[in-house]
């Protein structure tokens, strides 16, 4: 199989061949049960192609249109950043945190991309009131499609972080750029938009512009969560601690590497406390 000749792994070959025949991903048994088939021509010329996109590093999510989260499935392309699994981690760590609020709490998401954090949220507390922000309107505009496809109703802003939010939140979440500008992994990564993951020499402009920021836009006691890179817990918890910042910590995701890190607002001054 061609598939195979270019050196595709196996699962992206049947979800490609999946996607050429217009069936579920889910229905990686039906291949197997039809694994004599022979393919229409139309099916295998729409197949070899996606194959060949494939081989070129081109994340799967993009050739297929779409990608699973939380639970939610959502329409992307190079607009925006293929959610992460690992993003899910920063998802739990929210709704844990507004367990305690009021239903309608207000929250916000910087950086929405996809629209993935906020759709999360908003799926699992329907009555919160959400507000996601990018400063791509492509990225909105994929973020908006989700949206309405799975008829989640958020506040859509573009901006560049703060700079057209207005008000206080209960919550504040964002997954921003945090790669640094001469990473390794950046060769890898040519298909998604570059706006969307690097920030500076040490990938921590974003980083600590939101720190900076977010307490003008915090409610007192609420909480900014904030995803980054696998080797940056210290350096968030720090920036979050020399903020003002309180109860300061790190999450852990399914690899047991620290990926989010987060505080509670107190007041300008406040001494900070890391949880580790």
């Amino acid at each position: 199989m061609a598939a195979r000749a270019l050196g595709l792994e196996r699962l992206d070959a049947q979800l490609l061949l999946l996607h050429a025949l217009g069936k579920p991903d889910s229905d990686r048994a039906w291949l197997l049960a039809h694994d004599s088939d022979t393919l229409r021509d139309e099916v295998l010329e729409q197949f070899q192609a996606a194959c060949q996109r494939r081989t070129g590093a081109e994340p799967l999510a993009y050739i297929v249109g779409h990608q699973e989260f939380f639970g939610l499935r959502l329409q992307v392309d190079a607009r925006v950043l293929v959610p992460r699994a690992d993003t899910e981690t920063l998802v739990n760590w929210a709704l844990g945190q507004l367990a305690g609020l009021p239903a309608a709490a207000c929250v916000l998401d910087l950086g929405t991309g996809s629209g993935a954090i906020a759709l999360a949220l908003k799926k699992n507390r329907h009555e919160l009131d959400l507000t996601a922000v990018d400063a791509s309107a492509e990225a909105l505009a994929v973020a908006r499609a989700n949206a309405a496809q799975h008829a989640l109703p958020i506040t859509f802003i573009e901006g560049n972080w703060f700079e057209n939010v207005s008000g206080h939140f209960h919550l504040i979440a964002s997954n921003p750029p945090y790669v640094a500008d001469a990473d390794s992994h950046l060769p890898a990564l040519t298909h998604e938009p570059l706006q969307a993951l690097v920030a500076g020499p040490d990938g921590l402009e974003d980083l600590r512009r939101i720190i900076d920021q977010a307490p003008a836009h915090l409610h007192p006691q609420g909480w900014l969560l904030l995803e980054h890179g696998y080797d940056q817990a210290e350096a968030v918890r720090a920036l979050l601690m020399q903020r003002g910042f309180a109860e300061v910590q790190s999450r852990a995701d399914l690899a047991d590497i620290a990926r989010c890190s987060g505080g509670r607002w107190q007041a300008a001054g406040s001494p900070g406390q890391t949880a580790g």
